[in-house]
């Protein structure tokens, strides 16, 4: 593998040569293939470089910009299969949180009780500062409403599983990290309609039903399927004989909705029951899903290693078709749109972490609310756009903005490092000064 990612290092370095020739001599037959091509190698080929492998999940969102702003065609449409097609958008949404939720474990929820403090902190500056901030941002720049919509949107969003990445690089407070990213979880169904109504409800129509309900099945069902996998692990003999029985429930259920089941209760439940019978549908698969996924990670033990890069890749997907989709919008607010996830991200981590501080929390936490605050839920507001069928104006934001949270987050999170080490090396010396024995006097 080593030395295919030296190869793609060199076919990069080729790519870059014609790509700048293709500028410069203005030929968009060369320029066009170069790029995408030294943006794909160069993806694989920075692994052999120490400094630049852990960006690699970054370039190959950068990629997929890349990809969709050359070869928009090629990524709207398979004949006559449409890649924004609602139910393979939340197909892939559901897929990506799955891979994110088995990075999770029922344990994570038991960090409340240790950091009740820091969780309630963090929880009130993330759907504070971003939501506002987002709308703020729109109210300045002045971007056309859907765009503006979504901009809000990816701030009202829980933060994702790559802030308790940043934190364990950074040296922080991992348990707070991750129990606030849980938490922040439970409560987007109610959250971020809630935020959205509110500060864009004047600029695109906002259901507060139908988007708790869109978010449940975008984050909880998966997530809650990848936690009864982390569940069966240590379950006892009853507890699998619980999990059978449920199901076996799930299964005749599941069975029954298409042979008239479902005809029954749309003729006689009113439209929020049909929502929650809906819901009840999705918790149903979520079971089995769960259940056989963990049945199958015991025949193949290196199914939860892989499950990350299936995340991976359907973040690109997204990426991809969002950058496709709404590219001529791209074109002309591209560049703001950018200046403003800067923005953005840069007033999560400095208000997070100020904000903190200024509430008593030591260091490593603070740090940790930074990136609770300044890290979104990008593939949530994807997932969003894209059951509200807006993929190319709503979910442009989350398109832009997750890149440069990555790039930005690792940046951050390799510096705090440096200084949590100068920090126990300064706390150890005032430790060993302060074990020096003096002389009595007499």
């Amino acid at each position: 593998m080593k030395q295919i990612r030296k190869l793609c290092l060199g076919i990069s370095a080729i790519s870059l040569l014609l790509l700048v020739f293709g500028l410069i001599t203005q030929n968009s037959a060369i320029w066009q293939p170069a790029a995408v091509t030294f943006a794909v190698t160069a993806s694989i080929g920075i692994g052999v470089i120490p400094a630049l492998a852990n960006y690699q999940y970054t370039a190959w969102i950068i990629t997929a910009v890349v990809a969709g702003m050359i070869y928009p065609a090629a990524f709207l449409k398979w004949g006559d299969f449409d890649l924004r097609n609602k139910w393979l958008i939340l197909l892939v949404v559901q897929l990506v949180m799955f891979g994110m939720g088995i990075q999770m474990s029922l344990k994570d929820f038991s960090g409340l009780a240790s950091t009740g403090k820091g969780v309630l902190i963090g929880l009130l500056c993330h759907f504070s500062i971003m939501p506002i901030m987002g709308w703020l941002l729109t109210q300045v720049f002045h971007f056309e409403t859907e765009i503006a919509a979504g901009i809000i949107l990816i701030g009202s969003c829980s933060s994702g599983l790559a802030s308790n990445v940043m934190v364990y690089i950074a040296r922080a407070n991992l348990v707070l990290s991750v129990t606030v990213t849980a938490m922040a979880t439970l409560i987007a169904p109610f959250m971020t309609p809630l935020l959205m109504k509110l500060l864009a409800g004047t600029l695109i129509e906002i259901k507060f039903l139908n988007m708790m309900m869109e978010i449940i099945k975008i984050v909880i069902v998966p997530i809650g399927a990848a936690l009864i996998h982390d569940y069966l692990k240590t379950a006892s003999p009853k507890g699998w004989t619980k999990m059978k029985i449920i199901s076996a429930i799930c299964t005749v259920w599941l069975i029954a909705l298409p042979l008239g089941l479902w005809t029954a209760i749309s003729e006689n439940l009113s439209v929020e029951a049909q929502h929650s019978v809906e819901i009840l549908s999705f918790f149903a698969g979520a079971v089995l899903v769960g259940l056989f996924y963990h049945l199958a990670t015991l025949k193949f033990n290196t199914l939860d290693d892989l499950m990350p890069y299936v995340s991976m890749f359907g973040i690109v997907y997204f990426t991809t078709v969002t950058t496709a989709a709404g590219r001529d919008n791209l074109l002309k607010v591209g560049l703001i749109l950018f200046l403003s996830s800067v923005i953005h991200n840069a007033a999560g981590y400095f208000f997070g972490y100020y904000l903190s501080r200024w509430f008593g929390m030591d260091k490593p936490s603070a740090r940790t609310v930074a990136f609770e605050v300044g890290l979104q839920n990008g593939g949530m507001a994807s997932g969003l756009a894209g059951s509200m069928g807006k993929l190319g104006t709503v979910g442009l934001a989350a398109a832009v903005f997750s890149p440069w949270m990555n790039i930005s987050g690792s940046i951050l999170a390799n510096y705090w490092r440096k200084q949590s080490f100068k920090e126990e090396e300064a706390a150890k010396k005032l430790t060993e000064n302060d074990l020096v024995v003096t002389p009595k006097t007499i």
